[in-house]
């Protein structure tokens, strides 16, 4: 079978379509054929190199997708083969654990991600445990649905988990085309938050209004906190959804109000900011970091996703063997939403 490797760190180069054995399925496992894989910041960040964070080479990126299922392993009861299923990105090595028990998987200490931790799924075949697969509902569509685990679970625990969003409260979303920030307003606007978004071209904003935010700044213009507080009457919001960085953290700041929540569960323009302590704690703010989601939203989600609810944002399908192209695009910030590749 066909599959993307990341055979050292480096640009998009490096990335290799590699013929691989097929994996067979050991007890408690699923072989499945992959039907679509999500292209995702942290695939960049694995093949460009992470400090402090030593990768195994070769290695597969893909952190979440979905497929069909093509064989059991022994013990598996629950799926049959042929069924359509969504390949969770997160996993542990510990099944029985307090953190486990709870749903909160993605707070225990050996909690992975497919495609950082160990191979992901941009290949054509992969197996997993089948408590990793989550049957897809009747007519969710299984290639635009990959685009919808790792930032939909992302922007969940950002704002259910850690902020704990309140219907009334105005909620500032950054980066509207990026696909964190396409679920992170869904998600807001379906708890009754005022949403406001920013993107830095006209066809994110654009974006940003089309799925429910109230108004969409240019986040490289730097007056715009002075425009959100206009729309917010002086105050500023409620939470701020942050995930680029250096480049809009200071704005984002200046943005939040008096007992404000910054979440943050990244940053794609790089990973040191300046707070200026003063602020912080005259205004009792508060800035909490954010790490995936737990996997018991995952049915929520997708029963969102299939009454329209929320629904995936594809900036296109593409085959497996342009995952260079994909990497390059993302890269280059020229993507809204997610890209699929297709093996």
């Amino acid at each position: 079978m066909q599959a993307v490797q990341i055979t050292q760190h480096g640009g998009p180069e490096v990335l290799q379509l590699a013929d691989v054995p097929r994996p067979e399925p050991g007890p408690g496992e699923v072989l499945v054929r992959v039907l679509a894989v999500s292209v995702n910041h942290l695939d960049l960040w694995v093949r460009r190199g992470m400090p402090g964070f030593p990768v195994e080479f070769p290695r597969i990126p893909g952190c979440d997708g979905t497929g069909e299922v093509a064989a059991l392993g022994a013990g598996v009861n629950d799926f049959a083969v042929g069924q359509q299923v969504l390949l969770e990105p997160g996993f542990t090595k510990s099944l029985d654990s307090d953190f486990v028990r709870l749903g909160q998987d993605n707070l225990a200490p050996d909690y992975g991600i497919r495609g950082e931790h160990c191979d992901g799924f941009a290949a054509e075949y992969v197996t997993l445990l089948a408590r990793y697969c989550l049957p897809l509902p009747a007519g969710l569509d299984p290639i635009t649905t990959a685009a919808t685990p790792l930032t939909f679970l992302t922007a969940w625990g950002m704002l259910m988990e850690r902020a704990v969003v309140r219907k009334g409260e105005t909620v500032m979303v950054l980066g509207a085309g990026s696909g964190v920030g396409c679920a992170a307003i869904q998600i807001a606007r379906d708890e009754g938050c005022r949403v406001f978004t920013s993107a830095s071209s006209p066809e994110g904003r654009a974006l940003g209004l089309e799925l429910g935010a109230e108004a969409a700044v240019d986040h490289t213009d730097p007056n715009w906190p002075k425009e959100i507080k206009a729309l917010t009457g002086g105050k500023g919001a409620d939470v701020v959804v942050e995930h680029v960085g250096p480049a809009t953290w200071s704005g984002s700041m200046r943005v939040l109000a008096r007992l404000g929540r910054l979440v943050t569960c990244g940053g794609t323009t790089g990973p040191e900011v300046q707070l200026q302590l003063p602020h912080l704690f005259i205004k009792q703010q508060t800035v909490l970091g954010s790490t995936m989601g737990p996997r018991s939203a995952l049915p929520l989600i997708l029963a969102r996703l299939s009454a329209g609810v929320y629904r995936p944002v594809v900036d296109r399908i593409l085959p497996l063997a342009e995952a260079r192209q994909a990497h390059q695009l993302l890269e280059d910030r020229a993507v809204r939403g997610k890209i699929i590749l297709v093996p």
